[in-house]
């Protein structure tokens, strides 16, 4: 038996630059459905995965997003973010904090399954990153950061773009 079967932990295959982004849909922080294929559409999308809201390295990573959120819209990124919260959970999270970005509710794992990112008894999503450009992984972190995670997403975007 494995050590990620031993503790619960689902894993999927984690998907990979050049893999294409998952089409799913799920609900945000509003209860509202939230369609990722239209979402990649917006051009430069960001999607990161946290295991639970209001956590105090979920909230570092949050609020770095939060407080660059101006210079990444202006460079044409759109974020979101992923956990397994309720969508309650994800509105006063997203609202004590200001985070003005849209907040995912996996509350059945899909959307973490669909990325290949393990969760923990269905409980929490392990932190992880994508950055996707035309519906395709153009950046993975599959050991994301926190405070740091608005710059290391400037440098991939960065990367990506000189790449293009």
């Amino acid at each position: 038996m494995s050590l990620f079967s031993f503790l619960g932990l689902s894993s999927g295959d984690a998907l990979a630059p050049g893999a294409k982004a998952p089409a799913v849909t799920a609900h945000d922080h509003e209860g509202k459905p939230f369609s990722f294929a239209e979402f990649y559409r917006r051009g430069w999308a960001f999607v990161y995965f946290y295991p639970k809201a209001d956590t105090p390295g979920c909230t570092a990573q949050a609020c770095s997003l939060r407080d660059a959120f101006t210079e990444l819209s202006d460079e044409g990124l759109a974020v979101v973010g992923v956990s397994i919260d309720s969508p309650a959970a994800q509105k006063r999270f997203k609202e004590k904090h200001r985070l003005p970005f849209p907040l995912i509710a996996d509350e059945d794992g899909a959307v973490a399954k669909a990325f290949g990112v393990p969760t923990l008894l269905g409980l929490a999503a392990k932190r992880q990153a994508y950055l996707i450009h035309d519906g395709v992984i153009a950046w993975a972190d599959h050991s994301a950061s926190t405070k740091q995670q608005a710059d290391d997403v400037r440098r991939a975007l960065a990367k990506a773009r000189k790449g293009k």
